[in-house]
């Protein structure tokens, strides 16, 4: 019995060193695995992967020869090649830096002493171009390699939180039948049925779940993944500072901003509004000047500084989105004059700014109620055409930018990002802005009383011509 009791004290004390050893062993292989963080890490790649893509040969020789030279940019957001392919270049760091920032935080969680302090030698890699630890990837290494790596696991990664979100549907579907079924006390073959399907169906979403955890980043290591992070952004960086000619010394970014008066003084289309001259001559913004003067900003904030766009644009005065959709209410106004009513002019008028309600005012004070005129209203279409053709884009391009954002914020992996804000209207001087829309309002605003005037002079006509008709019908009828 002594033998007895001693072997299964043995006996126990070495299964539970076992279970103490399997635990410590679990809990270590779960500190190391990225987990759920799988989903934020797939949307920092995808970030990288448009980045590295908007760098191809392709994509920024687009970028010299058409998006710079879109004519909205060039009338109200400035003509200076430089200035622009500066705020490109700033807007890509600017991308790639908060990036870099959440991969700051991963690195806390791996062993490796390199990637638990990426902050510091990423920041020494963008002052000085010092590569350490030899991070960075050649082009074939990047595209052959490590971008097709990135792209699967992007891929893999949406697939399970597709999957799981399925599977949290077919599991809360099979815990509301089976609570119903429990209520009403019995079961009919069909709900039996049903039952048995959900639990099949659940099986299999569970196994896929497994499969797609295993094949995903949720099974990898945060110093695997990180390690995979950081070398693509030392190779983004580079790929950065090689397209636009960056080398330890801060980029030059010269702007030159222009104020502008009204377009017209007149009630009538603005003689050439295809060119949208303003009378003012240059104004220069020192700071995107200064700050590069500046050598103790480092190459980070320097580009950080420079997209803030100065007082005299719309997006210091955070206007750039509502004039972007007051913009498009414009357009579609003018599209279809005659479909607008009364209630809708209020509406727009409500959403008219205060300084641009003065300017309309003024533009407007003395103008003859008769607009009768169809030479003058074809010159007025011409002329507001002409006008949309180029403001029109730069108000699209800024919704498009903001839904971009927000779907990135709401979704885990980014929408393929097509739209610089410099193609857009927070860079766009207000007054130049202000003045193009006022001279909208003003030719929809005889355009909408032209329309006016022909409906209520086709409606008179076509009430005479009845009347008359009647008239010569009615002898005929008593007769």
């Amino acid at each position: 019995m002594a033998l007895e009791s001693w072997l299964i004290k043995v006996k126990t004390a070495i299964s539970n060193k076992i279970d103490t050893v399997h635990k410590a062993t679990s809990k270590t292989a779960k500190r190391s695995n990225v987990g759920v963080l799988a989903f934020e890490i797939a949307g920092l790649m995808s970030k990288l992967l448009q980045l590295w893509q908007s760098l191809s040969d392709k994509n920024i020789a687009r970028l010299r020869h058409e998006s710079i030279s879109l004519i909205g940019v060039r009338k109200i957001v400035s003509h200076d090649d430089t200035f622009l392919l500066g705020l490109a270049c700033a807007e890509m760091v600017e991308s790639l830096r908060l990036v870099a920032k959440s991969i700051c935080r991963l690195g806390k969680r791996c062993d490796d002493l390199g990637l638990q302090q990426f902050d510091r030698f990423f920041d020494e890699f963008a002052e000085s171009g010092r590569d350490t630890h030899n991070w960075i990837m050649t082009w074939k290494e990047m595209e052959s390699r490590a971008a097709k790596k990135m792209n699967r696991y992007v891929t893999a990664t949406a697939a399970l939180h597709k999957q799981i979100d399925e599977l949290a549907e077919t599991e809360h579907g099979l815990k509301k039948l089976l609570q119903c079924s429990s209520e009403q006390g019995h079961e009919s073959p069909i709900k039996i049925k049903k039952i048995a399907e959900l639990q099949q169906k659940l099986f299999w979403q569970k196994q896929e779940v497994k499969h797609l955890k295993e094949s995903s980043l949720w099974s990898r290591s945060f110093d695997a993944v990180t390690s995979s992070l950081a070398r693509s952004v030392f190779t983004v960086l580079s790929r950065i500072k090689l397209v636009f000619g960056v080398g330890h010394e801060l980029p030059p970014a010269i702007a030159s901003l222009h104020r502008s008066l009204s377009v017209s003084a007149t009630v009538h289309p603005s003689e050439n509004p295809t060119t949208c001259k303003f009378i003012s001559g240059p104004l220069t913004t020192s700071k995107f000047q200064d700050h590069h003067r500046d050598h103790t900003i480092n190459f980070l904030d320097s580009n950080k500084k420079l997209l803030k766009p100065p007082a005299s644009t719309l997006g210091a005065a955070a206007l750039a989105l509502h004039y972007a959709n007051l913009i498009i209410v414009i357009e579609k106004m003018i599209q279809s004059p005659q479909l607008v009513g009364v209630d809708a002019r209020d509406d727009l008028y409500v959403m008219l700014p205060t300084s641009i309600r003065v300017s309309l005012r003024a533009r407007l004070r003395g103008v003859r109620l008769s607009a009768s005129d169809p030479a003058l209203a074809g010159e007025w279409r011409d002329a507001l055409w002409r006008i949309l053709e180029w403001l029109a884009p730069l108000a699209h391009n800024m919704i498009k930018w903001q839904s971009e954002r927000s779907f990135e914020q709401q979704n885990m992996v980014p929408r393929p990002t097509t739209i610089l804000l410099l193609q857009t209207l927070f860079f766009a001087n207000q007054e130049k802005t202000e003045a193009a829309i006022t001279e909208l309002l003003v030719g929809l605003n005889y355009i909408w009383r032209f329309e006016k005037e022909m409906n209520a002079k086709a409606l008179f006509d076509c009430s005479n011509f009845k009347q008359g008709l009647s008239a010569e019908i009615s002898p005929t009828s008593s007769a």
